[in-house]
């Protein structure tokens, strides 16, 4: 039921406060100068709370996607430590672009605008943006309107899902060959920095990231088991790598030299809390080893490609290497082909038999 009470302020300005009451809702109230506009908002609001939409009345032409991304910033970020910082980022820029609007008034067209301008919009080194950075801010304001919608009943849909996303390119993959990497590992071997080659070899045995292996810490590693049990991972589950081979070889020998007083299997020199940087004798092997086009990440896509031409599956390739869908590791699959035939072939054999 609605209420209408005329009201005079103390400069003798005439002003009507509606107040809008309906059993099972919270009370709704507003203000107006004009009593044409309190009875058209009394008449809104109460349809739009009995057919279930008043949100859409009220929270959405109330709040602006400032309030929901300060908001989302203040409550949701600090749960997610590790993108919390490259997020903010983001959804400070999104402040910046639509924060004065109302979410009721944000509409896809209005997000596609932002989208174009980002994607104009060269990085801070004068980069232009790639169409991968561009998905992540928008999966950012995403994220944020999806919980503007389902948790706080701001708004009634994601305005975001409306706009088309900007078509990233495939996923680098770059190995490699046997030649390259008998140079390669003979450049890390010969370095004066002594964490250099067992830091790549750890990393093209097991396929951990760059991260995990400065990362390691002594007390993640079971050399009896023969394995490294990773805690902290990039997708937020705990993964267990098998460490065996030339790669355990070289950590058991490390162990009985390692620098007391740190937890890091590859320590700091300067600073032994903090992991080792091996960056630059990385690059001084890559010289030498005549490899171009190669970081060390492409370790990771090396190892990779190395057990799938060896028989791995691609659900056991995803296993060991941390990937919670099958779509990442799919790109490898073009590097198994002889594999692959291999497998058709033993099909037809055992269905066909010999063929002249």
């Amino acid at each position: 039921m609605a209420s209408i009470i005329k009201r005079t302020d103390s400069t003798g300005r005439t002003r009507y406060q509606v107040k809008v009451r309906i059993k099972g809702h919270p009370a709704q109230s507003e203000t107006f100068d004009r009593l044409t506009d309190a009875k058209r908002w009394a008449a809104q609001t109460e349809a739009a709370i009995r057919e279930r939409r008043h949100f859409k009345t009220t929270e959405a032409t109330r709040r602006t996607v400032a309030d929901m991304c300060k908001r989302y910033i203040r409550d949701v970020l600090p749960t997610k430590p590790k993108s919390s910082a490259s997020q903010r980022i983001q959804l400070d820029w999104w402040i910046k672009e639509l924060g004065p609007y109302l979410l009721a008034d944000c509409t896809p067209a209005l997000v596609a605008d932002a989208r174009d301008k980002l994607a104009r919009t060269p990085t801070r080194h004068g980069k232009p943006r790639s169409p991968a950075t561009v998905v992540r801010y928008l999966a950012a304001l995403s994220h944020a309107f999806t919980v503007a919608v389902k948790e706080w009943g701001w708004i009634e849909d994601n305005p975001v899902q409306k706009v088309t996303k900007p078509k990233e390119a495939r996923g680098r993959v770059r190995f490699l060959s046997d030649d390259e990497r008998e140079r390669l590992l003979t450049a890390c071997r010969e370095s004066p920095d002594p964490y250099l080659y067992p830091a790549v070899v750890l990393a093209l045995s097991t396929g951990m990231r760059s991260a995990e292996v400065m990362g390691l810490t002594w007390d993640r590693i079971d050399l009896q088991a023969g394995r490294i049990v990773l805690e902290e991972t990039k997708n937020g589950e705990r993964r267990v790598v098998p460490l065996v081979g030339h790669a355990a070889e070289l950590l058991t020998a490390h162990n009985k030299v390692r620098r007391l007083g740190t937890p890091f299997v590859f320590p700091g020199r300067k600073d032994p809390t903090q992991p080792a940087n091996v960056r630059h004798a990385w690059v001084k092997a890559l010289q030498a080893a005549d490899v171009e086009g190669f970081v060390f990440h492409d370790l990771r896509h090396s190892a990779a490609s190395y057990m799938l031409m060896n028989g791995a599956s691609i659900g056991e390739l995803a296993e060991v290497l941390g990937h919670k869908t099958l779509q990442m590791v799919k790109r490898y699959t073009h590097l198994s082909d002889s594999h692959t035939r291999g497998i058709v072939e033993r099909m037809n054999q055992a269905v066909f038999g010999a063929r002249p």
